[in-house]
């Protein structure tokens, strides 16, 4: 799998004979399957590849509440609505566990919310979409979790400590997020016509951006390569979103619903779904920041974190004044 990234990845990765010292002990280590910790010493690009990851991942969850908390007040039952909220409410959580392992890296939070606000970073494009019913919710949770999900897991195993520890708490809180998305297509498929329309139209949505959510193609990957040798990536996008096709259409299947793809059909030979390609054109838009949402999703992300300032200040003074009152007493 490997070898398959760096043959297809654009960038060059060096050999063993092309680093210099301290390269080829830290690469021993990574071939050699231990961790490599904040003090460590490493790569400067291992460094940065690890601070744009991770910092892109925590705006993801931060931003990807917005969607979602949309539809709280909006839930059908109080029972959907607290699930809803519970939801949200972890996917602050794991922001923050994820700012907390960029900051090992000698960033400050500071520099990555403002590079966020700035529009110096990303954050994954498919929140960029709008949430315009509540089977949007339940999309959400199947597809889109389902997907990071995907994604996530092999990070569990990644090179880099701080980063792996936190994604075994937030794939096992995931999971769950993933299984209530998919309880809401169920009860709306047992449900009436119109409510089975809806949760139609919702996967017809969010089917493409969910698939999208996993990368250009191996061929277009610019970085691939070298995230695979430094054990970053695991798995190849085109393998990942395999994965993902494999994996919900027999989902969908028993649910009574139609994946939106004329392309699809079962593989014998393979033993994988074939599919069609994505939409380049869309898929690079939205990347780019033109998608339906995106100008309003940062504008919500400034305004929160202005309006939020001043809570901020009090938290630093009171930290500051009893720092103060603990020098006196020492």
């Amino acid at each position: 799998m490997y070898a398959q990234l760096v043959e297809t990845g654009a960038k060059k990765v060096p050999t063993l004979a092309e680093m210099t010292p301290e390269e080829q002990a830290f690469q021993a280590k990574i071939d050699a399957g231990i961790k490599i910790e904040a003090k460590d010493w490493m790569p400067e690009g291992y460094r940065k590849t690890l601070v744009r990851q991770i910092s892109q991942h925590a705006h993801s969850e931060i931003v990807g509440q917005l969607p979602e908390g949309n539809w709280i007040t909006r839930a059908p039952s109080l029972k959907r609505k607290s699930i809803l909220l519970a939801k949200v409410q972890d996917e602050g959580g794991h922001g923050l566990y994820l700012y907390s392992a960029a900051e090992t890296l000698g960033v400050s939070r500071e520099q990555m919310v403002d590079d966020l606000h700035a529009g110096k970073a990303r954050y994954s494009s498919i929140f960029n979409y709008p949430t315009l019913t509540w089977a949007d919710m339940g999309a959400i949770g199947w597809l889109v979790d389902g997907a990071a999900i995907i994604n996530q897991i092999p990070l569990c195993r990644c090179s880099f400590g701080p980063y792996a520890r936190a994604m075994v708490r937030i794939c096992k809180e995931e999971s769950f997020h993933q299984r209530q998305g998919y309880d809401i297509m169920i009860s709306l498929m047992r449900g009436t016509a119109a409510q089975q329309a809806m949760a139609q139209d919702a996967l017809n949505r969010w089917w493409w951006p969910s698939l999208m959510m996993f990368g250009p193609s191996d061929a277009e990957s610019i970085n691939s390569a070298q995230s695979a040798q430094w054990g970053i990536k695991l798995f190849s996008n085109d393998e990942l979103r395999q994965k993902m096709v494999d994996q919900t259409v027999p989902q969908a299947e028993h649910l009574g619903l139609r994946i939106p793809d004329p392309d699809l059909k079962w593989n014998e030979e393979r033993g994988h779904y074939d599919f069609g390609a994505i939409e380049r054109d869309e898929f690079y838009s939205v990347l780019k920041g033109n998608g339906p949402c995106n100008k309003e999703r940062l504008a919500t992300r400034v305004k929160a974190h202005e309006d939020g300032a001043w809570f901020r200040d009090a938290l630093m003074a009171h930290a500051e004044k009893r720092a103060a009152r603990a020098g006196k007493a020492a």
